[in-house]
């Protein structure tokens, strides 16, 4: 049987996306997770990449003045 012809039953995942049960990011730290998360929210929202990234530098420098040090 060509690959072509395998039925969707017996495809094994390629994709650890497509793969069933708990994911790597589970396990995760909760940095990562937030990552993870603000880039699904930007390519969700299709938002451009260099508003995205002036967001962010925005974001942590509200952050650092709160923790009392200066933006780098």
């Amino acid at each position: 049987m060509s690959k072509l012809n395998i039925p969707e039953s017996e495809k094994v995942p390629t994709n650890p996306v497509e793969q069933e049960g708990p994911s790597s990011l589970d396990d995760a730290a909760e940095d990562i997770k937030l990552a993870v998360d603000l880039i699904y929210l930007f390519e969700s929202n299709k938002i451009e990449t260099e508003v995205a990234l002036s967001a962010i530098e925005i974001v942590k420098a509200d952050l650092m003045s709160k923790r009392g040090k200066p933006a780098i």
